[in-house]
């Protein structure tokens, strides 16, 4: 039980080292399954209460450049809000792939769907449908702008009931 508590703790903290990038805040070469599992470590706490998590990782996915401590808060804003839509029980999909040029991550969850009349709202900032003094409304804001204009990638929303889609695509090749 000792070697197992151990294993586990060094686990956490080299995820939490890795998911962080200290002193790391430059441009570097990134492999987004590393940044995707760390990130699942940190919130294993919440996955255990009934989320079902699927990895459906391409191989030899191309690494890119990229800020991978800011792409990590991308996916801890996304994979929260998934638990947290899902009411902590659900399945989450994570499935990454390569196409002409980019890195596409997809984040599926089976929660209840965000409805259409908002859709178009949830990049913008401080608009949340949480409950006042539970969310700033700024999590999926911050992960667009990361995403958009910092490594001009792109951010988009397919929703529907049981079904909900972020699919994020970063340039594999990032001149800028």
């Amino acid at each position: 039980e000792i070697n197992e508590g151990t294993g586990r703790i060094t686990e956490i903290v080299k995820s939490l080292k890795s998911y962080s990038h200290l002193d790391k805040a430059s441009l570097q070469t990134v492999d987004i399954h590393v940044g995707l599992n760390d990130t699942l470590v940190m919130l294993r706490s919440q996955l255990k209460k009934g989320v079902t998590v699927r990895r459906e990782y391409e191989e030899n996915l191309p690494a890119i450049q990229a800020f991978a401590g800011e792409l990590n808060q991308v996916w801890t804003n996304i994979l929260d809000n998934a638990i947290n839509a899902m009411g902590g029980q659900g399945t989450i999909h994570i499935k990454t792939f390569s196409e002409a040029g980019w890195v596409i991550v997809q984040i599926k969850d089976s929660g209840p769907g965000i409805p259409k009349d908002i859709q178009g709202k949830i990049f913008d900032p401080f608009f949340t449908t949480k409950a006042p003094g539970e969310g700033t409304g700024l999590g999926l804001n911050i992960s667009h702008n990361i995403i958009v204009e910092k490594h001009k990638g792109t951010m988009n929303l397919y929703s529907r009931p049981g079904d909900t889609c972020f699919e994020i695509k970063l340039p594999i090749n990032n001149d800028d």
